[in-house]
């Protein structure tokens, strides 16, 4: 089966990202999010793996609840800059049982096998650790959605533009699967009010989030980005496109 996402693109988008300047609003509210969870805890854990890193700060910011926090990011200078390593979620091979805790942060709504690399998370994983997390879910931004609808029916070419998204009711019985228990999982919709489709596009960039599809397409043709910003512009309310940003926020167990 070919691969769903380009692993070098992902990392390429990260990179840039990391070098014009990452917009963080949403991994910032994810990361806090999990902050506000470990706190009710109460627990100091030994060892920490924090999987996705766009701010470097951020694995300072878990010493609160953690002796020692390694670091992995899919994109070299991310990863690098917090002092990690790279990684590819679903074909690293991880240190056998050495965390007690996994915080994972927009990451692994792009990898090609979720179910694996949820898999090899816990095997990286103590008794008794807890894996807390958030990801991209299957209702995210629904006006990019239907503006792209729109491109190609002007261009009368069906293409893949935006990720597929995993649904929120999968994502539990995935955990299990994958040997975790008590698993849970919330969804956070967060809207964000655009003034133009192009500006859309600009935060997801600095968020390295644009299409990594293997099969994407092609830039849009003039006629069918017009129609794209014209679909979007539609939707507007005194101006500006409210468009969500749906957050899966998991958080599981394995077994004492």
């Amino acid at each position: 089966m070919p691969a769903l996402f380009d692993m070098d693109l992902r990392a390429l988008r990260r990179d840039r990202a990391a070098r014009t300047g990452v917009e963080l609003f949403l991994y910032e509210r994810a990361f806090a999010d999990c902050l506000e969870r470990l706190a009710l805890l109460s627990r100091r854990f030994a060892r920490v793996l924090l999987i996705g890193c766009p701010d470097p700060g951020w694995a300072e910011r878990l010493e609160a609840s953690a002796e020692h926090v390694d670091v992995r990011d899919p994109g070299p200078l991310f990863a690098a800059r917090a002092g990690g390593d790279v990684v590819i979620e679903d074909i690293w091979s991880p240190p056998a049982a050495a965390y007690d805790l996994v915080v994972a942060v927009g990451t692994l709504d792009t990898v090609d096998n979720l179910p694996l690399a949820l898999r090899l998370i816990r095997a990286a994983m103590r008794s008794d650790a807890f894996l807390l997390g958030a990801m991209a879910g299957g209702d995210n931004l629904p006006q990019l959605r239907a503006a792209m609808r729109a491109a190609d029916a002007a261009s009368g070419v069906a293409t893949p533009h935006v990720h597929p998204r995993i649904e929120a009711s999968a994502l539990a019985p995935l955990l299990t699967e994958a040997g975790f228990i008590n698993p849970v999982v919330d969804i956070d919709r967060v809207e964000a009010a655009y003034p133009t489709l192009g500006r859309l596009v600009s935060d997801l960039r600095g968020m390295g989030a644009t299409n990594i599809l293997t099969q994407r397409s092609g830039p849009l043709t003039r006629s069918a980005a017009r129609a794209a910003e014209a679909a979007f512009a539609e939707a507007a309310r005194e101006g500006r496109t409210r468009e969500i940003f749906e957050i899966l926020h998991f958080a599981a167990w394995t077994p004492p």
